[in-house]
């Protein structure tokens, strides 16, 4: 499995329960990054399950996403599992992440970390093509973010 770890911090308007409730609102979250789709919920703020598409090299990714809360303290810290399987290009994705909210004088510091791993098929091209996908979705996170926290 191809591994990558990330972390970005980032200051956003808001209080530490206005960004959130931000974050916490998982259809807005979804329309954030490009490669989400088909959000549902089985359990507010512990289960949720989302469709990943995406285009990597030659290979047309769709997997289904099982994501659940694993650990949450309301207004600072929540923590999930996610992973899921294309069947038909055989790669398997796993992210784990961690958002920590920080109150600032005039924002909220809000840290994004966690790792990303792929493995199958869609891992044989290379670390750098899959590195700048990861990349370029937690960018989107905190672009858009930053937007509705304005």
């Amino acid at each position: 499995m191809a591994e990558f770890d990330f972390e970005q911090t980032v200051q956003v308007n808001g209080t530490p329960d206005e960004v959130w409730s931000l974050i916490t609102d998982v259809p807005r979250l979804v329309g954030w990054i490009s490669v989400l789709h088909d959000a549902t919920t089985v359990e507010e703020l512990a289960h949720y399950r989302a469709v990943m598409q995406d285009k990597v090299g030659m290979f047309k990714l769709k997997a289904d996403l099982d994501i659940r809360v694993t650990e949450k303290t309301e207004g600072q810290r929540i923590v999930v599992h996610a992973e899921g399987e294309d069947r038909q290009v055989g790669s398997r994705i796993v992210i784990d992440a961690t958002v920590t909210m920080s109150p600032g004088e005039s924002a909220t510091g809000v840290t994004v970390a966690g790792r990303y791993g792929i493995s199958g098929s869609a891992a044989t091209l290379g670390s750098s093509t899959i590195r700048r996908k990861g990349d370029k979705i937690v960018q989107e996170f905190f672009t858009n973010l930053g937007k509705d926290a304005a």
